[in-house]
């Protein structure tokens, strides 16, 4: 039949793509610091809307870096928070800590717009970035500084990973942002398509001006890593490097419920449509068709029930596509105890991964008070 000859097509071609992601993955060292490195002047960005219960766990774990005081600086951007972040940030008695806003007003706002304000008086060479929901780890900005010293990158993408709770919900996005954190690392080793997340990402101020910043993409709500790393890729696609150490990695928090993910995951494929990589949109399109092939199959049982076990044997081939992968990236990570949720989850991940294809695209969705197409 044809629908079974295309899901075996449809496999093939997956099994593909995914090994060679393994295969980039683990290509990548882990990178250790080797010799004492000279020491850059580091600016941290933390563009903050509404991050009142956040921000403190932030700003103690950024406190508590081994990397010299008077060699970083912490730039806050208040992006017109209505609670209490703002007050927050000032009660912190720490010398080199700033607390900024945008050089715009609340309707004109956006991250980006925060990320420029910060780049903008920042004095360090070396701009980081991460979220206020986010905490580091004491090593954080050492093992940045010593990677970028060492391979003189003017972007880097480094690991961000999920902390969860015993419910379901906080599981399932866990193990689903674990491969797209192996894919993001395996995308930057392998040069195949630019991948970052804004939680956790480096480059240099020069790169950023050089780039022109977030001209051109500022009409986007999302895209300040992504878009903007495409940018700084065009310029000089060699000094793009992905820095994988468990010391670099920062952590944060699942959202703590369906609605919230949902449209935390419409934010994120909003940009699909103004990606300038096509690399990364071919690769978006088929991982779209190959999930919504299974949603046909499963229409199809209606008519004919002997796709309901071509159905299940699909389902079953992707998860042992997809499990040496995820199995290497959880292991570093070490959340391999999530693995047995596995393919009990895989059914919401394709009806996810296709609804919010879809809503992405043509529907709107709320972010911290914002209402945004």
């Amino acid at each position: 039949m044809v629908l079974t000859s295309v899901a075996v097509i449809f496999l093939l071609l997956y099994a593909v793509l995914i090994i060679y992601y393994n295969k980039g993955w683990q290509s990548l060292q882990e990178f250790v610091p080797g010799k004492k490195s000279s020491l850059s002047k580091i600016s941290v960005l933390i563009a903050a809307r509404n991050e009142a219960a956040n921000i403190s766990n932030l700003l103690d774990s950024l406190a508590a870096q081994t990397y010299p005081k008077e060699c970083f600086e912490i730039i806050v951007i208040d992006d017109f928070s209505t609670d209490n972040t703002a007050q927050i940030v000032a009660s912190y008695n720490l010398e080199n800590l700033r607390l900024v806003q945008p050089y715009t007003n609340d309707e004109q706002s956006s991250k980006k717009k925060a990320i420029e304000s910060g780049v903008a008086c920042a004095k360090g060479e070396l701009i980081v970035t991460t979220d206020a929901d986010c905490v580091a780890g004491k090593n954080w900005l050492q093992t940045i500084n010593d990677f970028y010293v060492q391979t003189g990158a003017s972007f880097i993408a480094a690991p961000v990973k999920f902390c969860y709770n015993s419910s379901l919900l906080q599981k399932f996005q866990t193990l689903d942002f674990l491969m797209l954190q192996g894919i993001t690392a395996a995308s930057v080793a392998t040069s195949f398509h630019s991948m970052c997340n804004g939680a956790n990402l480096v480059y240099t101020k020069e790169a950023f001006n050089n780039a022109g910043g977030f001209k051109g993409i500022d009409q986007v709500a999302s895209g300040d890593d992504m878009l903007l790393m495409h940018k700084i890729w065009k310029n000089d696609p060699h000094k793009v490097h992905y820095l994988k150490s468990s010391e670099a990695i920062v952590s944060t928090t699942p959202m703590p419920t369906w609605k919230e993910f949902f449209y935390q995951r419409i934010r994120w494929a909003s940009k699909t449509l103004y990606y300038d990589d096509y690399r990364v949109l071919g690769v978006l399109f088929f991982i779209y068709l190959f999930n919504l092939f299974f949603v046909v199959l499963f229409i199809s049982i209606f008519w004919n029930v002997f796709f309901l076990k071509v159905a299940i044997i699909f389902l079953i081939s992707k998860t042992l596509i997809e499990f040496p992968f995820l199995y290497q990236v959880a292991k570093f990570y070490r959340q391999k105890k999530l693995l047995p949720y596995f393919l009990f989850f895989q059914p919401l991940h394709i009806f996810y991964t296709v609804s919010i294809g879809l809503l992405s695209q043509f529907g709107k969705y709320k972010w911290k008070g914002r209402s945004t197409k």
